[in-house]
């Protein structure tokens, strides 16, 4: 299903820069496929499509983040009830640019789930070791790959 997903978002992504007429610095319509040719290329200056789009992702994450956020509520003494239904649809709405951003960093679905694998036994690990501030430390990552 991770595969369907990729696809899927590639496919959204092209139709978008297609329909809102966006540029490759050639000056063709831009697509994923050159974004990912770009990362492949190791073309990763401020100015080069991975940065640009993975910037975009960010902020597009950041801000549907927020929108979930104003949907939750912390009031533990009020009486509302939370709209779990577009709580979902905004999940979703991360999970698009998250996708898009794991594309844009060179990740397939097959790449996703490798990696999700490796830092799922360095979080289990962690936990064993009673992980915390004073052994906290980025070395157990750096082998991910």
């Amino acid at each position: 299903m991770l595969e369907d997903i990729f696809r899927m978002q590639l496919e959204l992504n092209d139709y978008v820069f297609k329909k809102n007429n966006l540029k490759n610095k050639s000056g063709d319509v831009l697509n994923m496929q050159a974004i990912i040719t770009a990362v492949k290329n190791e073309d990763m200056m401020v100015n080069d499509l991975p940065n640009k789009w993975l910037v975009n992702y960010s902020k597009a994450m950041k801000e549907e983040l927020s929108e979930l956020d104003e949907e939750l509520l912390w009031k533990w003494w009020s009486k509302d009830e939370i709209d779990m239904q577009n709580i979902r649809v905004e999940l979703i709405d991360i999970l698009h640019f998250l996708i898009s951003a794991m594309m844009c960093a060179g990740l397939t679905a097959e790449k996703v789930f490798d990696i999700y694998q490796q830092k799922h036994a360095v979080n289990i690990k962690r936990q064993d070791m009673d992980y915390n501030k004073k052994i906290k430390t980025e070395d157990d990552n750096k082998d991910i790959h």
